[in-house]
Parts: C-alpha cells; structure tokens; sequence
C-alpha cells in the first residue's frame, strides 16, 4: 500500500486554505492527528489500488489473492468494504475502456505522486487515477466516507490534481479538456465535472497562486466558515470564535418576539454554532484531563458511571451452576442492518434480504435551502392539499 505524505499546502486541504489562508501556518501549532475514519479509508484506498492493477493486467491473480489476504486481517476490513471497491473498480474501469477507445495507447496511472509546485510552494498530491488519452485527462479521485456527497464541481483539490498532471504531461499530449470525477460508493455518489485546460490555467494563474502565496506565508485574513470542520486550530481559533459570537449580537429584545426573517438567521448559524462549542469543549476537556491545565469556573470531576460485569464468562458460569438456564440470562438479537451488511458483503446482503429491508421516511428536520434533499410539504400542508382534492 503506498504510503501517502502532506503537503503544508496540501490539496485535500485547499478547500481551508484558499478561504482561510493563514491558517495553513496556523495549523503547524497543532499535532496532526487519525481517526479510525482515516485508517478505514487508507485500508480501502490499499484495496482499490491492488484491485485495479489487477484488473489493469499489472499484477497477477496470485499477487492480487496475496495482498487481499494481508487486507483481510485489518480490523477495518469487511466483505462490504470489498464490494464497495468492486462498485468504485468498475466505474473506474468504464473510464479506462471509454479513454482507450478514443487512442489504444491509453496512460493509465493509480496512486501518482502530483507536483503543482508551479502554482503552490512545495505542493504536491496524489492522485487515486489518472488517465491520459488524445485531448482528454481525467482524474479520478475515491473517498470511502459516508458522511455527505462531495461535489467535482469547482472543487478545489480535484483542480490541483489535474494542475499537477498536466504540469507532467501537458508537453507530451495534446490535452484541451480535464475531467474530473469523485466516486464515494458508499452514498452511491458519482461527481463529475469539466474544465478546459485552459480555463484551468486561468484559474491558476489569476486566483490560486495569490492565495497561495498567503497562505504559505502565513499571511492574509482568517475567515470562519464550513472548511473550518477539520482544521487542527478550530478548538481555539479566535477568528471562528468571533464569528459565532455574532449571533448573541443580535438585538432580541425589539420587539419582544423574533420574526421569521431573524429565526431563519439563527437557524442559519445554529448547526455551525453547535459544533463550535462542542469542539472547544472537547479540547478543554482533553487539556484538563491530559495536561493538568485549570480554567476559570470550571473543574475536572468523575463522570457518570453504569455498571458491568467484571467478567462476563465467570457471571454466566456462576448463574448456570446456581441452576439457571441459557435461555434465561443469555438474550438472542438479530444483528442490526449495518452490521449484517458487513457481515454478509453488499451484494450477497442485497441478494439474500431483497424485499425483506424497508427504508420508512426520514423525520422532517429543517435544513438550508443549499441541501441538495428535495423540500417536503409541512402536515399542515399537505392536510389542506388533502382537502382541496
């Protein structure tokens, strides 16, 4: 499995730093840290890439058997996530046979180190696929999250990942277009977007190589937003803590109730807020408990605890020999969906359960108008349209 580095300027940060430029520097502060989201995704991008060099004819069966094995004792590992791969390969595969049937002499390339160094200081990315034919490059790129459909459209790490492949081959091909495609198989997801090379130099050259300039200097304006998310300052940035403190500026007292103009507002910034607080929360939390630090008015104190058992085999074995059933201390549950799924693989659980899994409707909850969900009339509503018809 190829082992994938950082850039300060990464791409799969872009999205922050072109918004927030100093706060790439910023970021050096802060210890750079995984998750088991993380580790999952680099088990399943390992997975993808061995997949395709087989399907690609660079390593044999056998190699291929071998690798999965040594996959296949990851904690991470399940049958799903091998049928997820399938579903990501194929798509993947589609491209290949579509650009060889443009020229037969095809460039296909899996996990490619991608320097757009002209346009970044010391940027560098890698690419998941890269496919070159006559006048057409495309990238591909996997993300195994489940969290929320990325969009290709004007994202910005695809487009640094193209900047990074036409600076390495734009001299051998004659490439006019860049595609550019995000597959997360596990939402079912397929993002794709276009650009000219042209067009792509442009952006390049007129907006990204300022910013990031700035940000590799540590320099410009800290800006709050949604890419503050997964930034390593977001605990106790004060630029964000400015921003969400903008909500209790609002004057709530004239008149006495809020319209639904300033209702919308708060809903606007409610979710941001939340998680704001959650995550400084966490972080007082950790440096109180880890690192011994003391803030004013508050105190580090024993949890809530439930109880449990210290040994369940020794519990069960005691109760059997006081005359207790299996059947009256041990209970039989059927495993929940997302277990099962893991358990049985996605085809094989989709073939033996068809029919047997409904998906009711989800609770109303209200959302900005930018979620790509479709709107559902209120009960009231569709009470009244009930009657009217």
């Amino acid at each position: 499995m190829t082992e994938r580095k950082h850039a300060v300027l990464s791409a799969s940060g872009a999205y922050r730093w072109l918004a927030c430029p100093p706060s790439a520097r910023l970021e050096e502060q802060f210890e750079e840290t995984t998750s088991t989201y993380a580790e999952e995704g680099t088990l399943a991008h390992g997975i993808a890439e061995q997949k395709l060099r087989f399907l690609l004819k660079q390593i044999s069966a056998q190699d291929y058997a071998q690798a999965l094995q040594i996959f296949e004792k990851n904690e991470f590992y399940s049958a799903s996530m091998l049928d997820y791969i399938e579903t990501y390969a194929s798509i993947v595969m589609k491209k290949v046979n579509e650009a060889k049937a443009r020229s037969a002499d095809a460039v296909v390339l899996l996990e490619q180190k991608l320097d757009f160094s002209d346009w970044v200081p010391e940027g560098f990315g890698t690419g998941d696929v890269v496919i070159i034919s006559d006048g057409v490059l495309e990238i591909i790129d996997l993300k195994y999250g489940k969290g929320v459909p990325v969009a290709a459209e004007d994202n910005a790490q695809m487009r640094l990942y193209a900047l990074g492949a036409l600076a390495t081959f734009d001299s051998l091909y004659d490439i006019k277009i860049i595609r550019m495609t995000i597959v997360q198989p596990r939402l079912d997801s397929v993002s794709s977007d276009e650009i000219t090379a042209e067009m792509l130099y442009w952006w390049a050259d007129t907006e990204l190589i300022k910013r990031a300039q700035l940000a590799w200097e540590g320099k410009g304006e800290f800006q709050a937003g949604e890419h503050c998310q997964f930034c390593r300052a977001r605990f106790n940035c004060r630029a964000r803590a400015e921003a969400n403190l903008e909500l209790a500026k609002m004057d709530f007292r004239k008149p006495e109730l809020l319209t639904d103009e300033e209702i919308g507002e708060v809903l606007k910034q409610a979710d941001e807020l939340k998680a704001w607080v959650s995550d400084v929360f966490d972080y007082a939390l950790v440096q109180a408990r880890d690192h011994g630090k003391k803030f004013k008015g508050w105190k580090l104190v024993e949890g809530r605890s439930v109880r449990k058992y210290a040994d369940e085999e020794a519990v069960a074995k005691t109760l059997l020999e006081a005359g207790y059933k299996e059947e009256q201390i041990y209970e039989k549950k059927l495993w929940g969906i997302t277990a099962m799924e893991k358990l049985l693989g996605k085809t094989k659980f989709g073939e033996l359960l068809k029919g047997l899994v409904v998906k009711p409707a989800g609770k109303p909850t209200l959302v900005p108008e930018s979620d790509k969900r479709p709107e559902i009339n209120s009960i009231t509503a569709a009470v009244a349209d009930f009657k009217n018809n």
